[in-house]
């Protein structure tokens, strides 16, 4: 019996996804989005194998040399390959997006579930303590903690995760004030379930939807506060490839060499327009109330 449920169980999860996905392709900006965020993925993953040469490799008496067939985007101030540099600098925005997005999730998701379940004075003072984050802007509230953290990637990846926090436990705390009255949360009081499991079981996994679209959004935001941070010099210390700070490089060449800065800039804006796409895509796909 046991064996018969948990079949039916991973048959209706496939059901469930491949739904998803189905409604996920009919949207052509989705797609985009899907195909620019795999190919940032693949890119992020086996850079050793895709980049042509040595990201670090200098050589000055071929600096801010124009792009080339051995160096397809040029080289930079210092005659690096600028190529192989935004390949590189694909796993420094990865990694800071997946640490910004997990700070987020597993900090800010239990305490929007606990102030939502509890609620009473718990609600009142965890959400006065969100509303005191969110009195911030995100970039400014990421810039006070830089500088009591110190520059650096990892103070960087903290500092725009902690930030981060209050928008995913106000996501989750909306999302389990929709669920908390249901009958099947009732049920499970009703027969003795404690409050941990019915966290966790009930209230955690189906709030998951919105974290999931909103994760995807703010992957998007965390690559372009990190490049943003790297810009004005505050992110990794060089001459680590990273795209802001890349962007950084070039900005005084910009008009004897615009390809230092152009193409940086340029996998910026279509690494964040492709986590946008496709969390838009994402949004619509899971939303019950567009399903027929």
């Amino acid at each position: 019996m046991g064996s018969s449920e948990t079949e039916y169980s991973e048959r209706k999860e496939r059901g469930r996804v491949w739904e998803v996905f189905r409604r996920l392709s009919k949207r052509v900006t989705a797609l985009i989005g899907l195909v620019i965020v795999l190919l940032f993925l693949i890119s992020a993953l086996i850079a050793p194998l895709l980049a042509p040469h040595d990201p670090y490799e200098h050589s000055l008496a071929h600096k801010l040399a124009k792009p080339s067939w051995d160096y397809p985007l040029g080289r930079d101030e210092l005659g690096r390959c600028i190529l192989s540099r935004i390949i590189y600098g694909a796993r420094i925005s990865l990694l800071i997006g997946l640490i910004v997005i997990s700070i987020g999730i597993f900090v800010g998701v239990p305490v929007g579930v606990v102030s939502a379940y509890y609620g009473g004075k718990v609600d009142f003072i965890v959400q006065r303590f969100v509303d005191t984050m969110l009195a911030f802007p995100g970039i400014l509230l990421a810039l006070l903690l830089i500088a009591m953290l110190g520059v650096g990637l990892h103070n960087v990846m903290i500092a725009v995760g902690i930030s981060t926090i209050p928008i995913y436990a106000r996501l989750a705390r909306s999302s389990v004030l929709a669920i908390k009255s249901r009958q099947f949360v009732e049920a499970a009081r009703s027969i003795g379930a404690s409050h941990l499991r019915i966290i966790l079981q009930h209230l955690i996994p189906n709030s998951l939807s919105p974290i999931i679209v909103q994760s995807t959004l703010h992957m998007a935001t965390a690559i372009l506060w990190a490049a943003g941070l790297g810009f004005l010099g505050l992110g990794v210390s060089p001459p680590t490839a990273e795209w802001g700070a890349m962007l950084n490089g070039g900005r005084l060449y910009i008009r004897v060499a615009y390809h230092v800065a152009t193409f940086p800039g340029l996998m910026i804006f279509i690494t964040v327009l492709g986590f946008n796409l496709l969390g838009d895509g994402l949004r619509d796909a899971l939303d019950p109330r567009l399903k027929t």
